[in-house]
């Protein structure tokens, strides 16, 4: 990393510190997700199944492993504990255990050995293997009537499971995950590196039915984020398990992404195939892309490593140049999030796991990081 890139890093870090400090104050317990109006408000106790709640928790946690401050572990564990009242409601629950769970639990597990932490983040690795079709070899998501809907968001939740394995020294967690990442690779990733968000397989049999459009523009498109949920996840899965078909994944994904954030000053539009009009963007899908291209540089050989940190940075840089808001008076950092194409109350504001995804990269590049994953 030369001396423009590290002083850049530093800079921003210092800046991090300083903000979520004073969020914590301001939050008082609360479980971020939406900053509206430069204020958060307390989705916790809004939707306590809502798939978003760990990653305010993985923020501390990342926080507490980087500086050792007690500030961040007490509020990180309000927040697990908090989720207690999920696993006792069960009702609503669904794939995103992984999001909920891996943030709060095993992130606690990890660096404090907490036995009570190991507990929660099994109970929650039992719900979603629970999920998997042995007739499919997939894992369902979401609830209602959808028992053959898969979306890609599912890799990033599949590190559950990967971890529980070897927790208990269970290789059939291991087995459901790497069944539903071998599914996904087959359907949900198409020849040129650009994803379906849903599949719709037979129950049955695991056929493929049909592909729903989703949070992007419409089927057939290619909604930024869930590549970026793609890069990630399929580098996580040969992170847990070392087949190279993952990393290959991850690599001909991230190449589709790069070409695409690349015509447009490396800030993602919330779809790829989208009519150029309106311009929307997302913000999320950037950050969440660089982690996974600083995972891939560690995984390649010297010679492509720079490629893949080098987009990361130019990502990073360039949405935090335009979209950083560093007034410790007003929540969430990163603007210009968007949950999804056809959605507007959800559009173009600071969503928690934008922030998430951009303080775990930054970490990555200080080597001030740990896999929650």
């Amino acid at each position: 990393m030369d001396e423009t890139v590290e002083n850049w890093v530093q800079d921003i870090w210092g800046k991090i510190e300083e903000k979520i400090t004073a969020e914590c104050g301001r939050l008082n317990g609360a479980i971020p997700y939406i900053a509206h109006n430069g204020k958060y408000s307390d989705k916790g106790e809004e939707d306590v199944v809502w798939w978003t709640n760990g990653f305010w928790g993985g923020i501390l946690w990342q926080m507490y492993h980087a500086t050792g401050k007690e500030l961040y572990k007490e509020n990180a564990e309000n927040v697990e504990l908090r989720l207690d009242k999920a696993l006792e409601q069960y009702q609503g629950l669904h794939h995103d255990v992984g999001f909920m769970w891996l943030h709060t639990s095993v992130a606690n597990y990890r660096l404090t050995g907490n036995e009570r932490s190991q507990q929660r983040a099994l109970h929650a690795a039992h719900l979603l293997a629970g999920r998997y079709n042995p007739r499919g070899k997939f894992i369902r998501s979401w609830n209602r009537d959808r028992s053959g809907w898969v979306i890609i968001d599912s890799l990033l939740n599949i590190p559950l499971l990967y971890w529980a394995k070897e927790a208990i020294g269970d290789p059939r967690f291991g087995f459901i995950a790497e069944d539903h990442a071998n599914m996904a690779m087959e359907k949900l990733v198409r020849k040129d590196g650009s994803c379906n968000h849903i599949v719709a397989l037979d129950p049955e049999t695991g056929d493929l039915l049909d592909t729903p459009a989703g949070q992007g523009y419409d089927s057939g498109s290619s909604w930024s984020r869930g590549q970026s949920w793609a890069i990630y996840g399929f580098a996580l899965s040969y992170v847990h398990t070392g087949n190279s078909a993952y990393l290959d994944t991850a690599k001909k994904v991230a190449h589709y992404f790069i070409s695409q954030v690349g015509m447009n000053e490396y800030i993602p539009v919330v779809d790829f195939r989208s009519p150029k009009e309106p311009i929307k963007i997302d913000t999320t899908a950037g950050v969440c892309a660089a982690c996974g291209l600083l995972e891939i540089s560690n995984h390649v050989p010297e010679l492509e490593k720079e490629f893949y940190r080098s987009s990361a940075i130019r990502i990073l840089q360039s949405i935090e140049g335009k979209y950083a808001n560093w007034d410790i008076h007003v929540d969430g950092i990163i603007g210009y999030g968007s949950g999804s194409y056809h959605t507007a109350d959800d559009a173009h504001v600071p969503i928690i796991y934008g922030d998430y995804f951009f303080i775990e990269a930054i970490l990555r590049l200080k080597k001030s990081d740990f896999l929650i994953w």
